[in-house]
């Protein structure tokens, strides 16, 4: 039925090769926004999660201003604590915080967050990694989405209560780690730093796997994988749920904009 509807409907060729008497700009810009919101969202998406890698790229460069301009800017949307952080043109990818405090030895969570690196150790990236498997690759699966929706236009979204399973991972793991660091301190020692539990359970089966948050550890894999879990929940329900939405708002603009065009 919705079919048969639009196929009455202007198309976006039509739209565009009215005049603008005919078809006011207004219309025509609501009508492109509506076709094409996911290419604009997916763009705007990557821009953001993409910017704070430049900040270590412009700290190796030397243009120290604007790498610490995106730290400060960042700053709202992640703790950037660099024991938790990746570091690119150093040498090594992730870092100690006993590594790190001796370069900086004030492990004051608040100040531990200005460590942006060294020219040896190399410099941060201003996602943590969490941030990084989360924020970052939801509009990567984003695109994987829109490339799906190519040769399965009617792609539905996954089912809710399989998006909650997706997020639930992610939220015991940052929940615990919260509630560890409240009770110890950041990376003092609690709970979920030695992940002693986990030693136990498995009869410390992997020794130098358990505790820590550097490259390798259980805490830098937990945070990756719950981190893309999530990512693959919100961009396989929420744009395919938006998809709908938009698709019949702009069934509903056009059969407005023919109402008004026939009078």
């Amino acid at each position: 039925m919705t079919s048969e509807r639009s196929d009455l409907l202007p198309t976006s060729a039509s739209l565009a090769h009215r005049s603008a008497q005919t078809v006011p700009w207004a219309d025509r810009l609501v009508d492109g926004f509506l076709a094409h919101w996911l290419a604009l969202l997916l763009t705007a998406m990557l821009i953001f999660v993409g910017i704070p890698f430049l900040a270590p790229l412009f700290m190796a460069w030397g243009w120290t201003r604007a790498g610490e301009l995106i730290y400060t800017l960042y700053i709202p949307f992640c703790h950037q604590l660099p024991q938790r952080s990746w570091f690119l043109f150093g040498e090594k990818f992730t870092y100690t915080l006993d590594e790190i405090a001796r370069v900086y030895p004030d492990t004051d969570p608040w100040s531990l967050r200005f460590f942006y690196g060294t020219p040896e150790m190399g410099w941060k990236v201003a996602w943590s990694d969490r941030m990084v498997s989360f924020y970052a690759m939801t509009p990567v699966f984003g695109l994987i989405y829109a490339g799906i929706r190519r040769w399965r236009p009617k792609l539905a979204p996954i089912s809710g209560r399989l998006f909650l399973l997706a997020l639930l991972p992610l939220a015991l793991d940052g929940g615990t780690h919260m509630i560890s660091d409240m009770i110890a301190g950041i990376s003092s020692g609690g709970f979920r730093d030695t992940n002693a539990w986990l030693a136990l359970l498995t009869g410390n089966a992997f020794p130098g796997f358990y505790a820590g948050d550097h490259y390798g550890t259980f805490n830098w894999w937990m945070r990756l994988l719950t981190g893309l879990l999530a990512a693959w929940g919100v961009a396989f329900y929420l744009f395919p749920w938006l998809d709908r939405l938009l698709a019949r708002e702009r069934i509903r603009h056009r059969e407005a904009l023919a109402r008004r065009q026939a009078t």
